[in-house]
C-alpha cells in the first residue's frame, strides 16, 4: 500500500475540523478506502484468533478493573511497526492530528488507539472519554471495520448531544466518528454479531509533575 499521509488541507479533513468547531462531533461515512478497511478487519480477527485481544478494563492506573457489566469488548493497543495496515491507519490519523492543530489550535501531541472487538451481546454503558484526573484526551476517533452491517445487527454508537438529543451511528466499515472527548457522552449498544472497530484518542501534553 502507498504512504497514507495526506495534506492537512485535504477537504475531508477540513470538513472534520469544521464539524468539531461548530458542533463538537463529526461523522464521515466513507473515510477509509475499502482495501484498508478490509485489511484492518483481517488484522483484528487474526489477533483475536491468536488470543492477543484482552478484556477491556475501566478506570486507569491501579484503579483499573474488568467490569463486564459496564463494558464487554476485548482490545489490543496498536504500536507502530506491528503490521502495515495499522501503520497506514496511524499515518492517516497523524494527518488528521495536524489538521486539527492547524484549524483548532488544540496542541495535540500524539494519538493512541486500540482494536476493539465486541462479541455478540457485549456493550459499553454511557460514559465520556476524558478521565477526571487526566485531561490529556482531547478528541476521540472511532473507525468501524464491519462488512455488510445491517441496522438489525445492533451495535450502534449512541451519542448524547446538546439538548439531550441522541444520535445513533451504524458501525459500518469505513465510517469514522470524531468527537470532543470531554463533552460527548456515548454508549455502545449490544450487537447480534462480532463488532470490530479501532478506537483512539488525540492527546495533548498533560499537566503531570516532572
Amino acid at each position: 500500500m502507498r504512504d497514507m499521509h495526506i495534506s492537512p488541507d485535504d477537504p475531508l479533513l477540513l470538513r472534520i475540523v469544521d464539524d468539531l468547531a461548530t458542533r463538537g462531533w463529526s461523522q464521515q461515512d466513507t473515510f477509509l478506502p475499502e482495501s484498508l478497511t478490509l485489511a484492518l478487519a483481517a488484522e483484528c480477527r487474526k489477533r483475536a484468533a491468536e488470543g492477543e485481544l484482552a478484556p477491556a478494563a475501566v478506570g486507569r492506573g491501579v484503579a483499573q478493573e474488568v467490569r463486564e457489566g459496564i463494558r464487554g469488548d476485548r482490545i489490543q493497543w496498536l504500536e507502530p511497526g506491528l503490521a502495515a495496515p495499522c501503520d497506514h491507519y496511524l499515518e492517516l490519523m497523524d494527518s488528521l492530528r495536524l489538521a486539527l492543530n492547524r484549524g483548532l489550535f488544540l496542541g495535540l501531541e500524539d494519538f493512541e488507539c486500540h482494536f476493539a472487538l465486541y462479541p455478540p451481546g457485549a456493550f459499553y454503558r454511557k460514559h465520556v472519554d476524558r478521565f477526571r484526573d487526566d485531561d490529556r484526551r482531547m478528541v476521540s476517533a472511532v473507525i468501524y471495520l464491519n462488512q455488510d452491517w445491517q441496522p438489525e445487527h445492533g451495535g450502534q454508537l449512541r451519542m448524547t448531544l446538546k439538548g439531550d438529543v441522541e444520535h445513533d451511528v451504524q458501525p459500518i466499515g469505513g465510517c469514522l466518528v470524531v468527537f470532543l472527548s470531554g463533552e460527548v457522552p456515548h454508549e455502545v449498544l449490544p450487537a447480534q454479531r462480532d463488532r470490530l472497530s479501532l478506537t483512539g484518542w488525540f492527546r495533548r501534553r498533560g499537566n503531570e509533575p516532572f
